[in-house]
């Protein structure tokens, strides 16, 4: 009989850390601050402010749900003592993957306690700190499992809204972000957001959409 091999295991990993963070411990998962500017009928515009992400790229991804498996072990290593001072980290969602036309970029937003000097990540992780400041993202929830067959049509519909009813420009056109916020076990009342960066952002709470 054939050893499982390292996507099996990296696979368990996810779904083992998905349940045992998402769901048992529920709402007291820290998530990154925003401040909401614009309530659409199907989207909102949000601003996110000064958080910093620890991202692993996922260069020869061939799928969403595959390489949120790979990327999300990298991170659970990570976050469980795979760095440099070993120290073990807090969960936080929700779980964001950022598809570009080449890549695909798995990653936790860090404790605002970490932001200024997070712990170096092993090496052999290949984990870099991504810092937001000020970003303005347009946000589409939709429920049920994210998968390969239902996330390039919610981005769709979220550009789409954004055509007809945001004055602001899409950054970035050719990526986007899925945000997931429940473990694979959790069948019902699934949360999930497609995220897009735009401009036209006002700090005044006065947005800059057209209604």
């Amino acid at each position: 009989m054939e050893s499982p091999s390292p996507y099996y295991f990296a696979s368990a990993a996810f779904h083992t850390c998905f349940i045992i963070n998402l769901v048992f411990f529920g709402q007291a998962v820290e998530s990154p601050e925003y401040t909401p500017i614009h309530q659409g009928s199907d989207f909102e515009i949000r601003i996110y402010k000064d958080i910093s992400w620890m991202s692993a790229p996922v260069v020869q991804g061939t799928t969403f749900q595959k390489s949120t498996i790979a990327g999300f072990h990298r991170l659970y290593q990570y976050i469980h003592g795979a760095n440099l001072n070993s120290t073990r980290l807090a969960m936080t969602a929700p779980v964001l993957t950022t598809i570009t036309e080449a890549s695909y970029f798995v990653k936790l937003s860090l404790s605002a306690s970490y932001e200024g000097s997070p712990p170096q990540p092993d090496p052999e992780l290949n984990l870099q700190v991504e810092k937001w400041r000020d970003k303005c993202i347009a946000i589409r929830k939709f429920s049920g499992f994210a998968r390969d067959d239902n996330i390039h049509e919610e981005a769709e519909a979220l550009g789409t809204s954004l055509n007809e009813h945001w004055n602001g420009t899409l950054e970035g056109k050719s990526s986007y972000t899925i945000a997931q916020y429940n473990a694979s076990s959790h069948l019902s009342g699934r949360f999930n957001e497609v995220w897009m960066v735009v401009s036209g952002c006002s700090y005044h709470g006065h947005d800059q959409g057209k209604y």
